[in-house]
């Protein structure tokens, strides 16, 4: 059986590497891609799309349409970190808001009953590098998992095929265990 194929999508995070390290890990190929170069339809090359955190605001609606066009274009499952999360939620009608910066491992409590959370424990903890937070649930989407710091620490859509974090999964082993929860996924 081939490797699943996932699609990484380069908003300007810092860490790429450790990205394609993880899913390369967890058995899948990778091919990055930025928002400039983005292919103008999927064609079932991947399995997955996955949108790494962003150096342009989430909130830049027209920078990032080529890519939520895309991937509403889609049929296969969607994964955001952080950046990549507000820009879904943003373009789906979320606000995000100001809050305190936060940089290193945070305590987050998650909805055990979803898939995305088979191999975690009901607390994770998971890196964090920024100071924007999603203030609710956009429409056609819910939170999965909160913290003290943001009621939206993880994000589904209603359909199941998009998923958020607040965090960068590609740090930490509570991190990796909830890719691998979204790698089942595409499986």
């Amino acid at each position: 059986m081939p490797q699943p194929r996932v699609l990484l999508v380069n908003n300007g995070t810092l860490s790429l590497p450790q990205l394609r390290a993880r899913f390369e890990q967890l058995g899948s190929t990778t091919e990055t891609t930025d928002t400039a170069t983005l292919p103008d339809r999927l064609d079932g090359r991947y399995q997955a799309v996955v949108l790494s955190g962003t150096k342009v605001r989430a909130y830049e609606l027209d920078h990032y349409k080529p890519l939520v066009d895309l991937l509403l274009d889609s049929r296969v499952p969607v994964f955001g970190i952080c950046g990549g999360m507000q820009l879904l939620a943003t373009q789906a009608g979320g606000r995000l808001v100001e809050g305190p910066q936060r940089v290193g491992g945070h305590e987050a409590e998650v909805d055990k009953s979803e898939a995305l959370f088979a191999h975690v424990k009901p607390t994770v903890t998971v890196f964090h590098r920024h100071t924007l937070y999603l203030e609710a649930a956009p429409p056609g989407f819910r939170s999965i998992g909160r913290s003290a710091q943001a009621p939206v620490e993880f994000l589904r859509s209603d359909d199941g095929r998009i998923h958020g974090s607040q965090a960068h999964l590609e740090f930490r082993s509570d991190g990796l265990e909830i890719l691998r929860g979204f790698a089942d996924l595409y499986r």
